[in-house]
């Protein structure tokens, strides 16, 4: 148990949280905006691309604190993966075949994956290998 609260209780799960929360609310805004011009999925996939590319930044300069490269940002896609199959899921689910509400699914979507995301984070595309 000490374990799991020295790996989620620092500085750096908080941080990922502030960016993950500012990050739901710009992915959502993103989602909802596609959604007037475009069907509902591929919106919610367009919004998930846009947040993550603004995820990308704020994550590399405020919390992880590394370089941008063309390959962390490939890991950083990579890491968010298993994140964009529970969400997609989520709004497959909850949206198509239960009716909810499309922003409101939005929004609980993003919550689903955080602690998925950040340990792929962590250990795939900002572990520490030495400074860079």
């Amino acid at each position: 148990m000490r374990k799991i609260f020295v790996f989620f209780g620092n500085r750096e799960f908080i941080v990922f949280i502030l960016i993950g929360i500012f990050n739901t609310i710009s992915g959502s805004v993103f989602s909802v905006i596609y959604s007037y011009n475009l069907n509902v999925n591929i919106a919610f996939v367009l919004g998930y691309i846009t947040s993550l590319m603004i995820a990308y930044l704020l994550n590399s300069k405020f919390n992880f604190k590394k370089k941008l490269s063309v390959q962390r940002f490939i890991k950083f896609g990579i890491s968010y993966v298993p994140n964009f199959i529970i969400q997609n899921m989520f709004v497959l689910i909850f949206y198509n075949h239960l009716g909810w509400e499309k922003v409101v699914v939005y929004f609980l979507a993003a919550l689903i994956g955080v602690p998925v995301t950040f340990i792929c984070l962590k250990i795939f595309a900002f572990k520490n290998k030495g400074r860079s």
